[in-house]
């Protein structure tokens, strides 16, 4: 192909934001735009498109639309070097001399089809968590209606049982209420000024009788730190990784080590809060899913402690929407540590008079 036409198709597909690629007969890439060399980076010009990409489902389209002169379309799953979902369309390009590319449009469709994975197994998760307290409320409602009408002492037991689920569905519906309403303001960045000391000391006066409860000392290291940022927000991060400490973590560690350190630092312009306990620990593979909605180590131990799986996904929404970063540290036998690190706020500007 002359280097005129050559020049000309590179400009063409240069303009355009997704992955094009145009081939000759002969399978050669004659053209291929920016996005594109991305997705493939061994193709280059003059090469054969089978040294880059390596996908039967590929060439088979490719003859389809060379043999039906029609535009052809396929998907196929690439695993390596990561795993990606592509969708290919592939039309023919006929020149004046007679001669006849292909240009293939590429688009990858791995974060859709990663978002669309989510939620189905989102919905499945919150249809899973309901239905068995649920199921549980019903069963009751039969018995009292039933074989235990009379029953004072089983009416007493079930009534305790029965709230016992209501209010963890109550719990539930406001955890994934709250998940819902920050992920609709995941964009907008809060820029109220908040006292991060104070919300810290507040939780741990909150939840003082709970550690007492579960026989947990609290220790609590605070320095006078501004962050910008949404106040009952920041309040529901700090109170969810102090309540998942002693819940998890510090209650079930030996005793004399049943304590979790709080600490709340600026270095570097950035607020660090870091809550430590010294429990069991966390094994390596559960790290990365830990703030997956409804993950959950010990669903067992998790559900009894009226835990609903949304903590931690709530705690890193949050976080991600103050432009901030999570990091959970843990070894078995060493205890967890959780560390919050969030942009200080900016001093104020000096306004010449």
């Amino acid at each position: 192909m002359p280097a005129r036409d050559r020049a000309i198709v590179a400009g063409l597909i240069d303009a355009l934001p997704e992955a094009a690629i145009v081939i000759d007969q002969n399978d050669r890439v004659i053209a291929l735009n920016a996005p594109a060399r991305a997705l493939f980076p061994a193709l280059r010009p003059d090469l054969l498109l089978a040294r880059g990409l390596r996908a039967p489902d590929v060439f088979d389209c490719l003859a389809r639309a060379r043999a039906s002169g029609h535009q052809e379309r396929a998907t196929w799953l690439e695993r390596v070097p990561v795993e990606r979902f592509l969708e290919l369309h592939v039309a023919a390009w006929d020149w004046q001399s007679g001669a006849q590319s292909m240009i293939l449009s590429l688009r990858d469709l791995s974060e859709s089809r990663r978002v669309e994975r989510m939620r189905v197994d989102f919905v499945a998760n919150a249809s899973h968590e309901l239905r068995t307290p649920l199921a549980s409320l019903l069963g009751f409602v039969e018995t009292l209606q039933g074989p235990a009408r009379e029953d004072a002492a089983a009416r007493e037991k079930f009534l305790k049982i029965m709230g016992e689920q209501a209010r963890r569905m109550t719990r539930l519906v406001d955890d994934l209420l709250s998940l819902s309403r920050i992920e609709q303001h995941l964009h907008l960045l809060p820029q109220s000024p908040v006292d991060m000391a104070a919300i810290v000391r507040h939780i741990a006066d909150t939840l003082t009788p709970l550690a007492q409860d579960s026989e947990v000392e609290f220790t609590v290291e605070t320095a006078g730190v501004i962050v910008p940022g949404d106040r009952d927000e920041l309040l529901r991060v700090v109170e969810n990784l102090v309540e998942n400490a002693i819940k998890y973590g510090a209650s079930e560690a030996p005793e004399g080590q049943r304590k979790v350190e709080i600490s709340l630092v600026a270095q570097e312009r950035q607020c660090v809060l870091s809550v430590r306990d010294f429990g069991a620990g966390i094994a390596p593979e559960h790290l990365p899913r830990l703030t997956e909605r409804f993950y959950r180590v010990d669903a067992g131990a998790s559900r009894a402690k009226g835990g609903t799986g949304l903590g931690l996904a709530i705690v890193k929404h949050i976080v991600a929407r103050h432009r901030g970063r999570l990091a959970i540290d843990s070894h078995p036998g060493q205890g967890t540590t959780c560390v919050v690190t969030l942009p200080l706020q900016p001093p104020p500007r000096n306004r010449a008079g």
